[in-house]
């Protein structure tokens, strides 16, 4: 592994194996904490858009490792404003041992890593979020065993997190479905790679409109802010169509009765996900955030080659 941009980029073998690691590095914290693997090393944290999990878990990761992290506000690089980013990562890559890249646009995060030397992880693009696919799929694995035959729905805007989570779901052989409005679908490159990674595991995806159709006997039920960030002059329109998309306690009802209810968070509590459901017996929404850290250490351990 050079760098994590995208689960889609691996192989379901490897990413099974990271997500393996991370059971026995979780296990390992909690039986009186984690061997210093990263002694020595210091991670970057690039932020173009503010963050509360990915900025904190990515920092104790590297703390509980015996690593160190160095955080790098917007206005500190201004990246690929106030300086070139082929420049920023050519320079970072020769003060410290990897980068995560908190970014609006995509290409932003693979132009970082065409220029470094050190392992970039993509901590969130317009696109993608492959450390919080990690973070989700440990999360059902933990529940249900594995992903294999399972039925994972996501409800909402079909955005970065969406893309990901369809990603490593049929990738371990999940069945996916996602039901959003009109106008508000995959990216059709996402929905491409998709049914390649689909067709190789044998696993079905459906792309619905209705919500109760899509979480009918589900196993997995999966939401997110009808506005992310940098949609914020979308707000009033989002808000006028995404309400029949609510994750309440009626559409609960209609999944599988041992269903589990996620979500990436932050939530807008009440909008996209009802209060009795979040802090209802179905939400594993705070194991969930909390499995990033543990996630993530797989992630940066297998960069570094070291476990």
């Amino acid at each position: 592994m050079n760098h994590f941009l995208d689960v889609s980029d691996y192989s379901p073998a490897e990413i099974q194996d990271m997500l393996n690691l991370a059971v026995r590095l979780k296990q390992e914290y909690f039986a009186g904490g984690n061997s210093p693997l990263f002694k020595g090393k210091v991670l970057a944290l690039i932020f173009q858009k503010p963050s509360l999990r990915t900025r904190v878990s990515f920092d104790m990761a590297m703390r509980h490792m015996g690593g160190d992290a160095l955080y790098l506000s917007p206005s500190e690089i201004g990246l690929g404003k106030r300086e070139a980013i082929s420049d920023i990562s050519r320079v970072l890559s020769g003060y410290v041992h990897g980068m995560m890249a908190r970014v609006f646009d995509h290409a932003h995060i693979v132009e970082l890593a065409k220029w470094s030397s050190v392992p970039v992880i993509n901590g969130l693009s317009d696109y993608s979020h492959p450390c919080q696919a990690m973070a989700d799929a440990l999360t059902i694995q933990e529940k249900f065993g594995n992903l294999k035959g399972l039925t994972v729905t996501y409800v909402g805007d079909g955005n970065n997190v969406a893309v990901s989570l369809m990603h490593i779901a049929v990738m371990l052989g999940a069945n996916f479905r996602i039901a959003n409005p009109e106008g508000y679908d995959m990216p059709a490159l996402a929905q491409e790679i998709g049914a390649n990674l689909a067709a190789q595991s044998g696993a079905q995806i459906s792309y619905l409109r209705d919500p109760h159709e899509a979480v009918k006997d589900a196993h997995v039920i999966y939401t997110d802010t009808w506005t992310s960030m940098g949609q914020e002059e979308e707000t009033a329109k989002r808000e006028a169509v995404f309400p029949p998309y609510q994750v309440n306690a009626d559409l609960v009802r209609e999944a599988d009765k041992d269903a589990i209810v996620m979500h990436c968070l932050p939530a807008h509590r009440n909008h996209e996900l009802t209060d009795d459901v979040a802090d209802g017996p179905h939400s594993v929404i705070f194991p969930q955030a909390h499995n990033r850290l543990h996630a993530q250490k797989a992630v940066l351990a297998r960069l570094f080659g070291v476990a």
